[in-house]
């Protein structure tokens, strides 16, 4: 409504966290407007997606949304906001009541005074409240003679199962027997509550109470008005719940309120805590915070026996809860041949529980769970089951008997009521679930959003009655209202043939069918209808866009949670059970069910069932109200918009505003119309005219059309309201400009003449206070002169006097101190002095000794290979020089002569010492070589010599050239070993000079050390000898010349620094603080390892510093 929005106008823009917030138009551009919202911000949006805002609207809301000057979403949702902030939870919406659980006790809300005070009380009369509904339907039915029905929606934890029971305790007030006391009809249909809450209810993730079932209680009513029947009846039991449940959600009631009973019967049940049965512990919530177990085990107990279930029908129904427990708790293990067997002792325990509870065979209960018979034309054959499909097997049994359990519950209550046939006239309060979409969606989820799908329709259809009502009564032309119909969602559900619950039964019907197959028939059939939606990538999900939103099914489990039939060896297990209770729940099937073995599915029956109270809703007069659940933390006082608005939509709320805003969604009376707008049309108050020509009058001099004139009202389109405000609002501010313009321009004049006045006066007082501040602040000033200036100079001769004195107790003190370090001096050079010198000397012998020991060492390694290098070379110029005779003795001769000759290798080797390295080279060359020379020689000498002398030849051959390869071994590791000697003496000759250069630096800084204490010693001696002339009263410096002088510590490192430390100087004679102890560190650099003249030379330098 862009038209209606101007400079200033209040509205409301939608909000990410809030869904929408209050704010002033503060500047509009074209298409768009910039907005500043109520929390400060600055929002630009468009001006389509802006609603206006009343701002004449109440504080505290209105009680009727009807009411609303602009009804729409944005208002619809502060309206509630409004009164649930003080605590009004109900609210209309025309004839529909609006319920907002608070979470907290509000017990003066629901007291008899109340329910008295609407008796008889005509809608809209009192505030709104849930007794108001049902005491409308009860007149209803009492003046019209038609039955009633009061429909109670909304999402899990929104508060239906509470407004159920007060509906039906306000009833039971208005129809009760008010002399009657014990088991009435009316107090029968109130105790069912507490038995059904107990086996139907349980906690979710949403909800501490959550119905997990569907209920529509029929309340039969005589002639007299007076309850004489009632009827319960059931919808969708959530089994699946009995075996598997999620954290933190819990199983149904009557599980825990067994394991809370006394102890007689817990021990004879042999139960014990939940915590140790596995279809309790699946989720970590075994308590509810506020409730007491024990204390509503006591409360249905009584609630059952109010209802008219025997004192042994209990026993037999906790019996059959208590042996559930036990069923879940029996493991199974891998047998032989992929068969199936108990898994350890505690199943076989609560397999024999489970019997006797049930009463039964153990043996044939473990049959039956882990065997399955099938029958053939030709013989029975009985199948072992693996241990996956008996817990299958199991878990089904546990569901079936729960399940028929539950609907014993239902048949007995309402036997034990009891129905009026005579009666003409009921009202039926439903409690069903509301729409429902999780992150996984089963088919239980669906067969609920089935059936708000059905209300929802019902709902539109009734909505638009009423409104076409209202046009009726006061003859406006209503052809033209249209209403969404979600007739074609509905057809894709329940359509027959070719609906999804008609494709699923079909695909049940099939033994080879899966899931798959069941969701690529889906694909296939609805590939082209608008409410079916095939996600991306899915192969077994499906979405159905439903009137509240699309939702997402897994289509996994459709298959199992559809066929609604009994595992025929648990049918005969059961049947045949000894306990009458047992037997009764499984009745022995009939020959013509047997044998036709006819497909039952639950959703076929669901759609029945769903059908028939649909025919009931149809027949009755309906009225709704919808609970809203404020939060999701389930906590009081707080209100998120964002959820109540998801749900207002989904729970149809909405559809009813818009079906009104396609009439016409705003009618005032033609009195209130002219009260708030009258100021449009000044000239209609001069005049005496009627209220619908004046009416008329102001809609034609605004240019309005399109809005209708009836009896007493005046029914107006959407947005036509908003414009005649924005128009008054235009008015009112023009006017108000003219208004302001003479007041302030008075009050300006006005304001100027007192100040002009009062400036006058002021200035006056003001200079007079000046001079004198002035006069006395000249007299301060040569005041604070004097004061400064004596202060000054008692402070310049106190400083004086405290530095002269520090000066000369520091003076005597440098003094002593100089003396006594120059003394410490003297006696500590003299010590490292001697010191030195016996290191030196260590070190010189030390490395003399090790360069000797490596030099003799060398010298034998290398005559001994020289030897025997020239005894191969005469061997080889034997063999030359001698024929085949004289061989052997050649040999023999130079074995001798080679002592005599190695006295003169050894004088040759000690002349090639100080060249041993190139020596050795050319020694290795000529080792390489020998190879060649020898083959040479071998194959002169074996021209020469006889064939006698060849084999012993070669012998001595293969000996040489075997020594001559040690000898060459050897060589290569003497020049390794040789290289790394050369190398290790470069390292330490680079590391000689670095000592030298930083003995070099320590002399060159001893020396300056030494000059400058010298002077400051000079010094210091003329300063004593003068100042001990000067004073006589001022104590002789007295030397100490006594010394503690400290063992050298062992060098033990190559680069060891030696350390002398001063004695610790104390004198009685100086009483100067400043007497400390000071330490003189003389740093020695001596070299371990130095290598021959270059460790002498470093030597030498040693010697010249000290």
């Amino acid at each position: 409504m862009p038209q209606d929005i101007n400079v200033g106008s209040h509205i409301w823009v939608g909000d990410p966290e809030l869904a929408w917030i209050d704010g002033i138009v503060i500047n509009v551009d074209g298409a768009e407007a910039e907005i500043q919202t109520s929390d400060g911000k600055m929002v630009t949006t468009k001006l389509s997606k802006l609603y206006p805002k009343d701002v004449e609207a109440p504080a505290g809301g209105v009680d009727d949304m009807t009411k609303l000057s602009y009804l729409h979403e944005p208002a619809v949702l502060y309206n509630l906001a409004s009164r649930y902030e003080i605590n009004e939870i109900y609210t209309y919406c025309g004839n529909i009541l609006i319920a907002i659980n608070p979470f907290q006790s509000l017990s003066d809300l629901y007291d008899v005074y109340l329910m008295e005070r609407y008796k008889g009380a005509q809608l809209g009369e009192l505030s709104p409240h849930v007794f108001a509904i049902a005491d409308v339907a009860y007149r209803a039915m009492i003046n019209e003679g038609k039955s009633n029905s009061i429909l109670v929606s909304g999402e899990s934890g929104a508060g239906k199962t509470e407004t159920t029971k007060m509906l039906m305790r306000y009833l039971a007030y208005l129809g009760g027997h008010a002399a009657a006391e014990g088991r009435t009809v009316e107090r029968k249909v109130l105790e069912s509550n507490p038995v059904l809450e107990a086996f139907g209810n349980a906690k979710t993730v949403r909800n501490n109470n959550s119905s997990r079932f569907g209920k529509f209680v029929e309340i039969q009513f005589d002639n007299r008005g007076q309850i004489s029947g009632a009827a319960i009846r059931t919808y969708l039991l959530e089994k699946s719940r009995v075996c598997q449940i999620s954290d933190p959600e819990r199983n149904y009631h009557c599980f825990y309120l067994l394991c809370a009973a006394p102890l007689e019967e817990i021990e004879r049940y042999k139960l014990g805590d939940p915590k140790s049965f596995h279809y309790l512990n699946q989720s970590s919530c075994y308590e509810l915070v506020g409730a007491d177990d024990a204390h509503y085990y006591l409360a249905t107990r009584k609630a059952m026996d109010i209802v008219g279930i025997s004192e042994n029908e209990q026993d037999a129904i906790f019996r059959i809860v208590a042996a559930i427990l036990h069923l879940g708790n029996i493991a199974f293990a891998k047998g032989e041949e992929d068969s199936s067997i108990l898994q350890d002792d505690k199943s076989k325990f609560h397999l024999q529980m489970t019997a006797e509870l049930l009463m039964c065979d153990p043996q044939a209960l473990e049959v039956a769970l882990c065997k399955r018979v099938m029958i053939t034309p030709e013989e029975v054959i009985k199948r072992s089951l693996d241990p996956v499909a008996a817990t299958v097997s199991r878990d089904g049994l546990a569901k079936t008997i729960y399940s028929r359990l539950f609907d014993w519950l239902v048949n007995k209550i309402n036997v034990s009521i009891g129905q009026d046939p005579h009666s003409k006239c009921l009202i039926g309060v439903l409690d069903i679930y509301g729409f429902e979409s999780f992150k996984s969606n089963s088919f239980e989820q669906f067969c609920i959003n089935f059936t708000n799908e059905k209300l929802q329709q019902h709902f539109n259809q009734h909505v638009f009655k009423m409104e076409q009502a209202v046009y009726k009564d006061e003859e406006i032309d209503w052809s033209y209202v249209e209403f969404v119909d979600n007739q074609d969602v509905l057809d894709l559900i329940e359509k027959k043939p070719g609906g999804i619950i008609s494709l699923l039964d079909e695909t049940c019907m099939f033994p080879k069918s899966t899931h798959e197959t069941f969701a690529q028939k889906l694909y296939q059939t609805f590939k082209d209808h608008k409410r079916f939606v095939k996600p991306k990538l899915a192969r077994t999900e499906f979405t159905v866009v439903h009137y509240a939103g699309e939702v997402q099914y897994q289509a996994d489990q459709f298959l199992d949670k559809n066929k609604d039939y009994v595992v025929p060896e648990h049918q005969d297990l059961l049947s045949a059970s000894k306990c009458s209770f047992v037997a009764g729940l499984f009745p022995p099937l009939s020959e013509e069910n047997a044998k036709s073995g006819k497909f039952s599915s639950i959703g076929s029956r669901f759609k029945l069932q769903l059908q028939q109270l649909m025919d009931i809703l149809n027949s009755t007069e309906p009225h709704y109200i919808r609970c809203i659940k404020p939060n999701n933390e389930l906590k009081p006082k707080i209100f998120e918009n964002v959820n109540v608005l998801q749900q207002l939509r989904s729970g149809g709320v909405l559809e009813a505003i818009r079906v009104k805003c396609e009439g016409y969604p705003t009618h005032r009376t033609f009195t209130e119309f002219l009260n708030r707008f009258a100021i449009l049309a000044p000239e209609i108050l001069e005049g005496n005219y009627e209220e619908n020509v004046a009416c008329k009058w102001i809609m034609e001099k605004m240019g309005l059309s399109m809005y209708r004139m009836g009896k007493t009202k005046i029914f107006l389109r959407a947005g036509q309201m908003a414009e005649l405000d924005a128009r008054k609002v235009k008015l009112l501010g023009e006017s108000a400009k003219v208004v302001q313009k003479q007041i302030r321009s008075h009050l300006s004049r006005k304001r100027y003449v007192r100040m002009r006045t009062a400036s006058i006066h002021i200035q006056t007082a003001w200079r007079g206070k000046l001079a004198h501040e002035l006069y006395k602040d000249m007299k301060t000033e040569v005041a604070a002169v004097k004061i400064q200036k004596t202060f000054r100079r008692q402070v310049a001769r106190r400083n004086y006097m405290d530095t002269k004195s520090s000066a000369i107790v520091l003076q005597t003190g440098m003094r002593a101190m100089v003396a006594r370090n120059e003394y410490r001096y003297k006696a500590q050079n003299g010590s490292a002095i001697i010191i030195q010198a016996y290191w030196r000397r260590h070190s010189a012998v030390s490395f003399y000794k090790n360069i000797k020991k490596a030099s003799v060492l060398s010298q034998s390694m290398f005559r001994k290979r020289t030897a025997r290098r020239n005894l191969k070379e005469k061997k080889m110029v034997a063999r030359d020089e001698e024929q085949e005779d004289g061989t052997a003795e050649q040999v023999e001769e130079l074995i001798y002569v080679e002592p005599e000759k190695q006295l003169t290798f050894e004088e040759q080797e000690k002349a090639k010492f100080l060249h041993a390295p190139l020596a050795m080279q050319n020694e290795a060359d000529k080792t390489n070589a020998f190879p060649d020379k020898e083959h040479e020689d071998a194959e002169k000498a074996y021209e020469f010599c006889p064939a006698s002398n060849i084999e012993d030849l070669t012998a001595q051959v293969a000996t040489l050239r075997a020594l001559l390869l040690g000898e060459k071994r050897r060589a290569d590791e003497y020049e390794r070993k040789h290289a790394e000697a050369q190398e290790l003496s470069e390292k330490r000759r680079k590391k000689l000079e670095e000592t030298e250069k930083r003995v070099y630096r320590l002399q060159d800084s001893l020396n300056r050390l030494l000059f400058c204490m010298s002077d400051q010693f000079s010094q210091l001696k003329t300063i004593l000898r003068s100042a001990s002339n000067s004073t006589s009263a001022s104590q002789p410096v007295v030397r100490d010349d006594s010394s503690d002088t400290s063992e050298n510590s062992d060098a033990s490192s190559s680069d060891s620094d030696l350390t002398v430390p001063a004695s610790v100087l104390t004198s009685a004679s100086m009483s100067s603080p400043l007497s400390n102890t000071f330490q003189r560190i003389v740093k020695d650099v001596s070299v371990t390892e130095v290598t021959g003249s270059e460790g002498r030379a470093k030597e030498g330098a040693f010697d010249d510093y000290f």
